[in-house]
This record gives structure tokens, C-alpha cells and sequence, in this order.
């Protein structure tokens, strides 16, 4: 490909969520974050303890929230916080991010998400879950509710590599992603997968053949994340001990594995994300610092280099008979 063939994405050169929902809705949609005291199956016993060893839920949690107070009462924190660093926002979801959210009694977790739901500036939900923490039940109640609301479910999936996420403690395969995601699409639901690009067990082949496997899936949208070692967790103190034992991608290579999997990536799949930040006090590796409102232009520009677009090398599986 030459540098100056035009991509189908206009400057980007990927199909960017943000773009999308001002397109759908008429203009910026924004993520209010709030703690509903959920936690997770490889925490609570009963998978396993200590969660996966690349997690501290802290290194995420915006420093507004106050888990003390009622879900109303965090909503409006972070409304008065988001509408002054967001002005013109049309409209707010409630973001359930921290652990497992759709881990627990069913008609606890329809408690709060209906509280958040009253709040009268909120139009739906997005909610982070584990693709092991879906029962029927729950994708039913949330496919009801995405007929008047917006509702946006996040799945962490993380690898598409079993070793990989045995390797991290993850405690569930690939396989089960796979069944969430097919479950969810199939009531109707939008799944936003997660990635994490640069797990330990993975390799650049193993990573790039993520992109075709969740291609093939019935995904609306992506996140991707680059592997940060957040102080505190078992990754963290693994590498302190023998940083060989966790390999870390170094700023140029992260850039152009980011470029190679979007160029492999279905062009119909939306990126929300990119690539992810720790606040510097958390973080302990690697050392090279891009800000997050960086990579996304950084990546651009490779893909404009390279005169490549999302999906150009993309193959669609064939259907077995």
C-alpha cells in the first residue's frame, strides 16, 4: 500500500466510537462512574483468590467516587465533575466499571441498575462484567431494558489465548467469551470486548490471530489495552523479582502491534479505546510515558505511513459446512 492511498476512516483511518455516537444520538455521550460494591469469582473463593494478577481496580476508579455513598449520590458527584471537564455533553450512562457487575443475587444487581436509571440525566447503562458472569437470566433483563435505554455490555475477554489467560489468573477460557458474546448478540445486546495486547504467554502471532478470532464474533465495538504494571499486583511484584519472566512491549513496538492488529481488525467493529492509561503514581512499568490522549493520533499516523486503514488486512473466516 502507498502512503497517500485514502483511507475509508477519513484521518483516523479507524471506525472511532466517539465519531459513531455523535452520529447516533446527536453528540457526545459520556460514561459517569459509579461503585455498586460488586466483586469478582476469582476473588471471593469462589474460582479462586488475589483476581488476575495484572489487576488493581484502584488504577481505574475515578477519584470522585465514594463507595459510601447511594448510587444516586455518586451519579451527581460525577455529573458535577464531568460536566465541567465535558461541556455540551447530550448524554450520560452510568458506567458500572469495577469488578465483576453482573456478579451477584439477581435482584441486587437489579436494585442498582434501576436506581441509576431513575436519575433523570442518565440514559442508559454500560456495564463491565466477566464473560463466566452471565447467566441467562441476567442478558434477558438487560435486553428488556436496552429496549428503552441504552445499554452498552462490556465483556473482559482479555486474550484469545487460553495459556495466556491461565497464565494471569484469569479463570475462565476463551471459549466461555465466545458463549457470552454469542448469547448477548443474539438478544439483541451491543458487547463492547476488552483486550489487553502484551499479556505474558502471548506472542506477536497469538495476539494478531486475536484480532481475527474476535473479527469473526458478533461484537459491536473494542477496547484495546496495552499491558501496564500497576503497583501492588502479583504481575507487578513477578516482574520486580525477574523482569524477564514478564516481558513488556517498548513504546515504538506497542505502536506498530497496535497498527497491525486494527489493520486485521473487521472494518464494521467500532474502537472505543485504543489504548489505556495508569496514573503515574500507580504505575511501575513500562517506562516509556504516552498519554493516552497521544496514542490514539500516534497510531493514526502509522496507519497513514503505512497508507493502511482498519480491516484492509482483514480475511474473513469462512463458514465450515
Amino acid at each position: 500500500m502507498h502512503p497517500e492511498t485514502p483511507s475509508p476512516f477519513g484521518e483516523r483511518r479507524y471506525r472511532a466510537w466517539n465519531e459513531h455516537v455523535k452520529t447516533r444520538y446527536g453528540g457526545r455521550v459520556q460514561k459517569v462512574s459509579v461503585l455498586a460494591g460488586f466483586t469478582c469469582p476469582n476473588r471471593d473463593g469462589l474460582l479462586g483468590k488475589g483476581g488476575c494478577t495484572f489487576c488493581n481496580n484502584a488504577s481505574f476508579t475515578p477519584g470522585y467516587l465514594d463507595q459510601q455513598q447511594s448510587i444516586t449520590e455518586q451519579i451527581d458527584a460525577g455529573l458535577d465533575f464531568l460536566r465541567r471537564r465535558y461541556p455540551g455533553t447530550q448524554r450520560y450512562l452510568a458506567y458500572f466499571q469495577s469488578y465483576s457487575n453482573t456478579y451477584g443475587e439477581f435482584e441486587c444487581l437489579r436494585a442498582v441498575y434501576e436506581e441509576a436509571l431513575t436519575h433523570p440525566d442518565i440514559s442508559g447503562l454500560a456495564i463491565g462484567t466477566r464473560p463466566d458472569c452471565l447467566p441467562d437470566v441476567v442478558l434477558d433483563y438487560l435486553a428488556e431494558l436496552a429496549r428503552s435505554h441504552i445499554i452498552e455490555l462490556e465483556i473482559g475477554v482479555e486474550s484469545c489465548n487460553d495459556a495466556a489467560l491461565a497464565r494471569v489468573n484469569r479463570g475462565h477460557t476463551f471459549a466461555a467469551s465466545v458463549d457470552a458474546i454469542e448469547r448477548a448478540a443474539a438478544r439483541g445486546l451491543e458487547v463492547t470486548a476488552h483486550l489487553m495486547l502484551g499479556l505474558p504467554g502471548e506472542s506477536v502471532e497469538s495476539m494478531l490471530d486475536g484480532a481475527r478470532q474476535l473479527s469473526a464474533l458478533p461484537i459491536h465495538a473494542l477496547k484495546l489495552h496495552q499491558l501496564q504494571l500497576v503497583r501492588g499486583t502479583l504481575m507487578a511484584r513477578d516482574w520486580q523479582r525477574n523482569p524477564a519472566a514478564v516481558p513488556l512491549l517498548g513504546e515504538e513496538e506497542c505502536i506498530s502491534l497496535l497498527a497491525d492488529f486494527i489493520e486485521r481488525l473487521a472494518p464494521h467493529i467500532l474502537l472505543q479505546r485504543v489504548g489505556s492509561e495508569v496514573p503515574p503514581s500507580q504505575k511501575l512499568a513500562p517506562e516509556w510515558n504516552v498519554r493516552l490522549s497521544e496514542l490514539a493520533p500516534r497510531i493514526s499516523a502509522e496507519l497513514a505511513r503505512r497508507g493502511s486503514w482498519q480491516g484492509c488486512r482483514h480475511v474473513a473466516d469462512i463458514p465450515k459446512e
